[in-house]
């Protein structure tokens, strides 16, 4: 058996979570699922772990360098729990045998200490020496008990710690915050926290929201709030984090920050990925979505757009512009994007289309732009919009060719303006 105990050790120039000793608990988990806290104490059991991490040497190792992640910790280990804890409260104690353990290690023992030092008990090996039956019938049952544990003589049980359902963890500040961009440097940490809670609950977070509190002393809300959505379920935190970085340039505190708070607001469990025998290409940076999400969040969301299908026949009412962060976020399909395609896939549609038609020349009933124009294909009837009041469109669509202005797209109404007795021709578009 390999036992490790852990305790946190102070840190006075950084920033520190308010419950440290349950973030501790969360980043042990992923050593071992058996993780044990005994008041200000972690104990992790991690025999069945040694293969996994290639060794008890590489394992130790591992927890030491990245427990500095968290917290500065202190750590003690033993062939049962009880052996590690009290080979954590002393120096010098960490190769020590059982038998040469101080009584004060012993939780059990410190009740008695006075008499059992009077009788000449120091340690473990002496107090094992005693007659059991005096043991029991003077200190009780119970120290005996806490003996044979430590011993190995009887099984260890402890309730081990489960991950909560929500990340929510605060952070206090080890001074305050004037500016908003000086608040990543706490809110890594918690995003540190969070990348280890969504790696043990094999999820993605889509939505989470960072808080932070405020100097009441000053006449202004002494809450703020910053909501991060993201279009795909993210495991690493660093995307996030720049997207964090970005949002917070923008904003002005109106009072110091005294400390943060980071919650999980939507998450989704991930898919498992099927790894390949043959090396596959890595795309290297960010994908297209972190990309819109990053370029959303510095320029603002309505200056990175889309294209967004409508329901209509009319090839200027055809598509609208709208935020591209705020349309993949929610996954919403635009009304009408469904339907439009046998239309659109017979007709030739031009490249480039006119804000506004522009009105042609006639000129013995041949339409002039830039010269005579010659018709190459057409028509494309359109009868649409007569529910939309003088917006209706009766329309023939023609590809026609111009000497000067190559290939473009003219449409003539059905029906002759009034007072004329021709058809009135508009160019409504240009091939590239």
């Amino acid at each position: 058996m390999l036992w490790v105990a852990l305790q946190a050790q102070p840190e006075a120039e950084s920033p520190r979570l308010a419950d440290c000793i349950a973030s501790l608990a969360w980043w042990a988990l992923q050593f071992t699922p058996k993780v044990a806290r005994v008041d200000d104490t972690l104990l992790l059991e991690l025999s069945a772990s040694e293969r996994l991490w290639h060794g008890r040497v590489q394992l130790l190792k591992q927890i030491h360098e990245s427990s500095k992640t968290v917290a500065a910790v202190k750590l003690g280990r033993g062939a049962t729990s009880l052996v590690a804890m009290a080979r954590l409260q002393a120096t010098g104690l960490a190769r020590s045998k059982p038998d040469d353990l101080p009584l004060f290690t012993l939780a059990a023992a410190r009740p008695h200490l006075a008499t059992l030092e009077r009788i000449g008990c120091t340690c473990w090996g002496q107090l094992r020496a005693l007659p059991r039956a005096g043991v029991a019938r003077r200190f009780g049952a119970s120290l005996l008990d806490a003996l044979d544990r430590a011993y190995g003589l009887t099984p260890e049980l402890y309730p081990w710690l489960t991950l909560p359902e929500v990340f929510d963890v605060t952070l206090e500040l080890p001074s305050q915050v004037e500016t908003a961009q000086a608040l990543m440097f706490g809110a890594r940490r918690l995003f540190n926290q969070l990348q280890v809670w969504l790696q043990l609950r094999h999820c993605g977070v889509l939505a989470l929201a960072l808080m932070w509190t405020m100097d009441a002393r000053r006449d202004t809300a002494v809450q703020g709030e910053l909501v991060l959505r993201i279009a795909e379920p993210a495991i690493d935190t660093a995307h996030l984090q720049r997207l964090l970085a970005e949002q917070l340039a923008h904003i002005s505190l109106p009072a110091p920050v005294l400390a943060l708070r980071l919650r999980s607001l939507e998450t989704q469990k991930l898919r498992g990925q099927s790894a390949s025998f043959l090396p596959d290409t890595q795309a290297a940076g960010d994908s297209l979505q972190q990309l819109v999400e990053r370029l959303s969040a510095r320029l603002g969301t309505q200056q990175v757009l889309q294209v967004q299908g409508c329901s209509d026949h009319r090839p200027e009412r055809m598509q609208t512009w709208q935020a591209l962060v705020s349309s993949t976020t929610s996954g919403a399909v635009a009304p009408g994007a469904k339907g439009l395609h046998d239309f659109r896939a017979e007709a030739l549609y031009p490249s480039w289309l006119l804000a506004t038609p522009l009105k042609l020349a006639l000129r013995e009933h041949c339409p002039q732009y830039g010269g005579p124009l010659t018709l190459l294909a057409g028509p494309q009837r359109l009868e649409t919009a007569w529910w939309d009041g003088d917006h209706f469109a009766l329309r023939d669509y023609f590809v026609a060719r111009s000497e000067q202005r190559g290939l473009l797209w003219i449409f003539r109404e059905r029906l002759a303006a009034a007072g004329g007795t021709e058809p009135t021709w508009y160019l409504h578009g240009l091939f590239a």
